[in-house]
């Protein structure tokens, strides 16, 4: 997970996102799950450094409902797009990928740091604000027909999921989106991943 500069003014819903017009009855429902995964959201000041506010999911991952709501609305705009295999980055996304392949009766592909997977792999590396990473994926984990949902529990500079994105797309898988449970608008990470539909539920 990334982390805020103490400076950052929340909104639920930036400039860039889609107007989509809903009942009423699922329009409350929809304000609701977001109030109920927003609410689990806390702030720790000063970690992993002082001035740093860490967006900290723990306490959404220890409450069964927000957690449901989390996935379910992850997976919403996706449902219809016949996804095959979603990728989760290393690590959160882990548990937020696993979940919502098995929502979407999917299978799992986790993106791993080097040194990590068995097999012989792909690898993109990628800019950090002090050095460089890499992500790894199994050579034969996605095939060209294969449809493919990105998953991670946060985007900030967007590089881990450029990553991702450049990963899926050496194997000619057709990527459908990437989906995150928080973004930080300010970094506008998402502008590095192009074309790609990037959905996010809870933006600051």
């Amino acid at each position: 997970m990334s982390a805020t500069p103490l400076s950052v003014v929340e909104r639920m819903v930036p400039a860039h996102a889609p107007f989509t017009l809903l009942s009423p009855t699922a329009a409350s429902k929809a304000h609701h799950a977001m109030d109920l995964i927003k609410s689990r959201i806390r702030d720790i000041p000063d970690f992993p450094r002082a001035g740093i506010v860490f967006k900290d999911l723990t306490p959404l991952l220890r409450d069964p409902a927000a957690l449901a709501s989390a996935i379910g609305a992850l997976i919403e705009p996706f449902r219809d797009d016949a996804i095959t295999a979603v990728l989760g980055m290393e690590a959160r996304g882990f548990v937020f990928g696993a979940l919502a392949a098995q929502a979407l009766g999917a299978g799992f592909v986790p993106l791993r740091k080097p040194g990590k997977l068995p097999a012989a792999t792909h690898a993109v590396s990628y800019e950090l604000e002090y050095g460089a990473a890499t992500l790894h994926m199994h050579i034969d984990a996605l095939t060209p027909t294969d449809r493919v949902l990105l998953v991670d529990d946060l985007i900030a500079t967007g590089g881990t999921a450029a990553a991702s994105l450049a990963l899926a797309r050496l194997t000619g898988a057709t990527v459908c989106g990437a989906a995150f449970v928080v973004e930080l608008d300010f970094l506008d990470g998402r502008a590095k991943l192009g074309d790609c539909r990037v959905h996010s539920l809870v933006h600051y």
